[in-house]
């Protein structure tokens, strides 16, 4: 599996992530917060379907 989400989109995506998660636990305490595993897991993995979609690419390559 080729990465197509760059080093800055993965940190955000995992911040926000887990803020989303800790809704679930702080805060209203909704399930909505269970929403966050998207972007965590996306960004851990450094791969998202919609980017691929869309044909879009953030992660940066060395020239070969």
């Amino acid at each position: 599996m080729e990465c197509n989400v760059g080093t800055v989109d993965r940190t955000v995506r995992i911040v926000v992530g887990l803020v989303l998660i800790s809704l679930v636990f702080w805060g209203p305490q909704t399930n909505w917060g269970w929403i966050g595993l998207v972007p965590l897991v996306t960004g851990i993995v450094g791969w998202c379907p919609a980017y691929r979609l869309m044909d879009l690419d953030t992660c940066r390559r060395e020239a070969g």
